[in-house]
């Protein structure tokens, strides 16, 4: 029956600390996980000065061994850590997201002065059509000229 109540127990702690961590942002949270760190670097310091206070505590709860307890309380912290660091990167990749959507906002170019195509030319397939020079009417323009024939070129066609 003890063994159960330290199951319920611990089981309980592991939700507390997930809907915790999972619900709060901001200086709140922030100053609940400092004091959390500060009471573990003071159970750390006690245990090193007294060692047997952890088999006292143990036994006081209804765990056989004080290294049990360390071990049950080092899982909760480490799922803690887990828990946060899952929500820091979550949220560091939405603020990378919404940082690339904005430059590439800010860098498109404006429609009025992106260069136009036909895209009827191939429909369907995404190509965009040729932009073709429109003839002009003066003789030294170099559209008109034609270009020089090379003999050893005519061969290979």
């Amino acid at each position: 029956m003890r063994a159960l109540t330290i199951q319920l127990v611990l089981i309980a702690v592991t939700l507390a600390i997930a809907f915790r961590v999972m619900s709060g942002t901001g200086a709140r949270t922030q100053a609940v996980r400092r004091l959390g760190m500060l009471v573990f670097a003071g159970f750390a310091v006690w245990s090193i000065l007294s060692p047997g206070v952890w088999t006292t505590l143990a036994h006081a709860v209804g765990i056989g061994r004080g290294t049990d307890l360390i071990l049950y309380g080092l899982v909760l912290a480490f799922f803690g850590f887990v828990v946060t660091t899952f929500k820091r990167f979550r949220d560091t990749e939405t603020r990378y997201t919404r940082l690339a959507r904005r430059i590439a906002i800010d860098e498109a170019v404006p429609a009025a002065t992106a260069p136009t195509a036909s895209p009827a030319a191939h429909p369907g397939t995404g190509v965009a059509a040729p932009t073709t020079i429109a003839p002009t009417t003066d003789p030294t323009s170099p559209d008109l000229i034609p270009e020089p024939r090379h003999p050893e070129h005519d061969a290979d066609v």
